[in-house]
């Protein structure tokens, strides 16, 4: 074995050693750290937060964070229609709307806290999330003007397109 062999032998066992140690980059993440982002709501209410919210106040909160995007009322502007025009159709993205594709009331109060406004997303309070949705719900004659929305509330808010989804994984519920 010559001198460069050895060497490279040498070498490899080295850096192999180096490698199994990690390249020690950051630290671990406690649970209280990932908790603070672990926000997944799911379609029976788990994971919802503490807070509420009614129509009236989530008309407020829509005028003055959504609308510009939305239109007035829901109906639409630079961004998608947000109330029910009627049934779906086709396809078509466009006919898509909270009242008649949306499966679960939950679902959308977790977009709203994760996504929206779209240019401050996670800005939102849970209260002003519940108010928006309670609005949102509204205007889609899906709840009643002073129906009250929270974590007890919104998961038996019962979506007009429930049944309208093939369940991939139904046990997962």
């Amino acid at each position: 074995m010559s001198t460069l062999d050895v060497l490279a032998c040498a070498v490899l066992l080295a850096s192999g050693a180096a490698m199994a140690a990690g390249p020690d980059l950051g630290t671990p993440i406690s649970a209280a750290d990932l908790a603070a982002w672990d926000t997944s709501i799911m379609p029976d209410g788990a994971g919802l937060p503490s807070g509420s919210g009614t129509a009236a106040q989530g008309a407020a909160i829509y005028a003055t964070k959504c609308a510009a995007c939305h239109g007035e009322e829901g109906k639409g502007g630079i961004s998608s229609a947000l109330t029910a025009r009627a049934p779906i159709s086709s396809i078509n993205s466009a006919e898509k709307t909270i009242g008649n594709f949306w499966p679960y009331a939950t679902t959308l109060f977790d977009f709203i806290r994760r996504a929206m406004p779209w240019q401050e997303p996670r800005t939102l309070t849970n209260d002003e999330v519940y108010a928006l949705t309670a609005y949102l719900l509204s205007l889609n004659r899906v709840i009643g003007d002073g129906d009250v929305m929270n974590a007890t509330t919104l998961p038996r808010v019962r979506m007009p397109n429930r049944d309208g989804f093939i369940m991939r994984f139904p046990d997962k519920l």
